[in-house]
């Protein structure tokens, strides 16, 4: 791989695959909408090519992708917009990489998986989802392997790390770090896994540059499964914060969706924070290597200090 298109760069997944390709001395073309953050988030990188483009135009698409080998899809759109937008959106990118001949790196989540009664998921479990979003996603997946086009799709825990400001625990971080009371999503007893960025783009990284993981789905765990509880004692012994965390219910989801349409849409995935999906990374680990893993404590480390940094960045601006 000697060049790659990263949609969705100025995301928290999206910015750490141009981060890891980059430092791979692979050419990065990163794409998203709003020039100031590209340009905050990679001015500085001469392996960096920024792209300030419309997702869904496919002439801008279709620019971006000139010459690529390889393009990793880590774009989002808010949740109301799937049904309609999310089918568009994936066949323009395919359209897009077969015009180019490129391959197809697919960041996904873990929603088409279903209920898994607690059970590590392999690769190779069956898919039935019972949510709304979840169906989409299968759906989108099938799309994908019916078009000819050589992808791999890798599936992903909940994200947190440097620039992941769309996750869960950026919302409880986001407020520790500004010293405002702060909350915590799901009950804090029950132990789920969340995935370091960097180490999610190496990973992918990693099966991009395999031939043979193309035409394959892959799972990539995070460091291992961690309480809300253990999450906020390392988080008081990294920030000293010492105000209290409250428990973010799905009755307060409920409420808050009285109001905002992204809020009424997270009601059917709240099932995530009390039966959490766990991946099973065993193919990962046999078939390209170790995974990467940070440790919990280290990786909020780094997301801590890069978020202390934006916000001085930003008062100084």
């Amino acid at each position: 791989m000697k060049k790659a298109l990263v949609l969705g760069a100025s995301g928290g997944m999206g910015y750490a695959i141009v981060k890891e390709l980059s430092a791979r001395g692979i050419g990065v073309v990163a794409f998203a909408r709003t020039k100031e953050k590209l340009e905050k988030l990679f001015n500085k990188d001469s392996n960096v090519t920024i792209f300030c483009g419309d997702i869904f135009s496919i002439a801008d698409l279709q620019d971006a992708a000139t010459g690529v080998d390889v393009i990793f899809h880590s774009a989002n759109i808010p949740y109301p917009e799937w049904e309609e937008k999310l089918p568009v959106l994936v066949n323009n990118i395919l359209t897009v990489a077969i015009n180019e001949q490129s391959k197809l790196a697919i960041v996904d989540n873990i929603y088409a998986y279903g209920r898994c009664k607690g059970k590590k998921v392999k690769e190779d479990a069956e898919k039935s989802p019972h949510t709304k979003k979840g169906k989409i996603r299968l759906r989108l997946e099938k799309m994908i392997k019916e078009s000819g086009v050589s992808a791999l799709i890798a599936h992903f825990p909940d994200f947190y790390g440097p620039n992941a400001e769309n996750s869960v625990l950026h919302y409880t971080l986001a407020n520790v770090v500004q010293g405002k009371k702060s909350g915590f999503v799901g009950k804090q007893n029950v132990a789920r896994e969340y995935i370091f960025t960097p180490d999610g783009a190496k990973a992918i990284v990693n099966l991009a540059l395999d031939e043979s993981a193309y035409g394959q789905n892959w799972n990539i765990p995070g460091n291992s499964v961690v309480t809300g509880e253990e999450l906020i004692q390392t988080i008081r012994e990294l920030t000293g914060y010492q105000k209290g965390l409250s428990t973010v219910s799905i009755n307060m989801i409920r409420v808050l969706g009285l109001f905002n349409a992204n809020m009424r849409e997270v009601v059917e995935m709240f099932y995530l924070f009390e039966e959490p999906v766990v991946l099973d990374g065993q193919k990962y680990e046999a078939m390209i290597g170790p995974l990467p893993r940070t440790p919990y404590k280290e990786g909020l480390r780094q997301t801590i200090d890069y978020m202390k940094q934006d916000k001085e960045g930003g008062k100084k601006a």
